[in-house]
């Protein structure tokens, strides 16, 4: 699926939503048409970055979060031309005060990860491997909603989000081999701690 024009790297993500949050609070649908409507990844990769900051503490945020990734992944896994989300989903509104205090904190991460990030192991970003990538976002935005009230659970997931669609972004398969590798040690520690 040709990915359409809008934010290239993390840092152009982060500065888009950040342009978004006028007035007094922002709108998701706001959110989403200053990353592009059609620009996937960007908009896979905007409710991970928020979820792994502070705003992850808003009642229902992670929730949402994970609702809106899971709906991106599945239309990309359906190779859709448009991206479509419901109108209950958009209408959500966040404080602007507080997604400008997000994107202020995700500003060095996003340098960091963009200085770090190239086009290596391409074939784990092109099909058939791309099906799994997104498929495992599929499955991290899936659970977020379920693991709500687990203490930084959608902060765990929400990083592997990020990390996957780092690697679809620029084409980068190193970053979706780390985000396996870390969901595998996420996991295994899970399995430990509560059996």
């Amino acid at each position: 699926m040709p990915e359409a024009a809008g934010p290239s790297s993390v840092s152009e993500i982060v500065d888009s939503l950040g342009d978004a949050a006028t007035g007094e609070k922002t709108s998701l649908r706001e959110a989403i048409e200053s990353l592009g409507e059609a620009s996937f990844v960007p908009v896979l990769m905007a409710p991970a970055l928020a979820v792994v900051t502070p705003l992850s503490g808003i009642p229902l945020f992670s929730s949402i979060c994970g609702a809106l990734i899971a709906l991106v992944s599945i239309q990309m896994l359906l190779n859709r031309d448009h991206l479509w989300l419901p109108d209950w989903l958009m209408k959500r509104r966040i404080p602007s005060d507080k997604l400008r205090d997000a994107t202020e904190k995700m500003e060095k991460p996003a340098a960091f990860l963009d200085r770090y990030s190239r086009k290596r192991l391409s074939l784990l970003v092109r099909r058939p491997a791309r099906w799994v990538t997104e498929t495992a976002c599929l499955i991290c935005g899936s659970l977020m909603p379920l693991l709500e009230l687990v203490p930084f659970s959608s902060s765990l997931l929400g990083s592997a989000v990020v990390l996957f669609a780092l690697g679809l972004l620029v084409r980068d398969g190193l970053f979706c081999l780390l985000a396996f590798l870390f969901l595998g040690a996420v996991g295994t520690t899970g399995y430990f701690v509560f059996m």
